[in-house]
């Protein structure tokens, strides 16, 4: 079974148990962002936090087995016309220069790592209305030769 094709009985699983994605990601012991992207197929989960998903979620082994592959990492281009995805996009391509200048004056010619890397997600209540607060935090890697 494909690796979306999983994402999809997932997804829809998901819904049919009314589970939430924190939830699922505490009955795995997982950090909510990446679990969430793990079983939407954008990383290889653990057999056993494949297994317990899949429990969760009543999904049989040919999941849990498509979930502990490997994915093939790229960017979708029927995403970007999903409004929240292209805000984060937009956000990027707005301050992502400014973050870079930010970053190489306060640590030197370097880049973040996509792989040591955390991120957090969470709702801040907020008179204006709610906001939305995610975290990046990424190792420095400095460009030494």
């Amino acid at each position: 079974m494909s690796k979306s094709e999983a994402a999809r009985l997932v997804a829809s699983a998901k819904v049919r148990s009314g589970l939430s994605w924190s939830r699922i990601a505490d009955e795995i012991g997982a950090p909510v962002v990446w679990a969430t992207a793990a079983l939407l197929g954008n990383h290889p989960m653990p057999p056993e936090q494949a297994r317990r998903a899949c429990e969760l979620l009543g999904l049989d082994e040919a999941v849990a087995e498509s979930l502990r592959l490997q994915p093939s990492r790229g960017t979708d281009p029927a995403l970007m016309s999903d409004p929240t995805i292209y805000r984060f996009v937009e956000a990027l391509s707005v301050y992502g220069p400014a973050l870079k200048e930010l970053v190489h004056d306060e640590f030197g010619d370097g880049i973040m790592s996509a792989i040591n890397f955390r991120v957090d997600f969470e709702r801040r209540p907020d008179p204006d209305g709610d906001r939305v607060v995610i975290t990046f935090d990424g190792k420095f890697l400095d460009y030494r030769w």
